[in-house]
């Protein structure tokens, strides 16, 4: 009874995460300029977002990005890899990590880290938290930015490619909707094999129909 209770919780919950996942992806997709710029302000956010001050992430991501000229949507977007719902683990490990490198002793258990109150009052009491975390967000948080950068310009760049293609494909059917007519209103009977060689600049498609008794031989 228990684990089916537990289970039916928790789906709605799992379900509202992968459709914000979702939502936020194909809002990446939809964001307009160079791929190179738009993966920057990615990596921007990803880096920003491991800093334990999670209520200036968005604030701080945009600011940077608008600094340097890269993209401050991609930046606000990436900054949410850190929120209510993983924030306990990412700073647990960020702490543990920082709290290492600094020589630190463990000022908490891990388990007391389950809730974003509980994070606010931690820092409050061990202000060391903090800086731990901040090194720790770092070291973590350079080369997670350096991975999201190539694959925010792979994504970016391959939805970019895809779309030119299909514009230009829209535009050759158009190119040649408007050559069938002319070709209908002249009295032209020329098939659709012939015009889109025509179009694609292969060859001329009058010269399928070309009379053989015109054509003069240099012998």
């Amino acid at each position: 009874m228990n684990r089916s209770t537990t289970k039916k919780r928790s789906t709605p919950k799992s379900r509202t995460l992968l459709a914000s996942v979702r939502k936020a992806y194909e809002r990446f997709l939809k964001i307009r300029g160079h791929p190179r710029e738009i993966s920057l302000g990615f990596a921007l956010g990803l880096l920003v977002g491991m800093t334990p001050f999670m209520g200036l992430h968005t604030i701080v991501a945009v600011a940077v990005a608008a600094l340097f000229k890269w993209n401050k949507i991609s930046a606000a977007i990436s900054v949410w890899i850190t929120n209510a719902v993983t924030a306990p683990i990412i700073y647990s490990i960020t702490y543990l990590v920082g709290a290492r490198m600094m020589g630190l002793k463990k000022a908490f258990a891990l388990k007391e880290i389950n809730s974003l109150s509980a994070i606010h009052d931690l820092i409050l009491k061990t202000p060391e938290i903090v800086w731990a975390m901040m090194v720790g967000g770092m070291v973590i948080g350079l080369p997670l930015a350096v991975i999201g950068y190539y694959i925010a310009f792979s994504i970016t760049s391959r939805y970019q490619e895809e779309i030119k293609a299909k514009i230009a494909r829209s535009k050759e059917k158009l190119v040649h909707k408007r050559q069938q007519r002319k070709a209908k209103a002249a009295g032209v009977d020329v098939d659709s094999r012939e015009f889109h060689a025509a179009i694609s600049g292969d060859r001329n498609p009058t010269d399928a129909k070309a009379d053989p008794s015109t054509i003069t031989s240099d012998q």
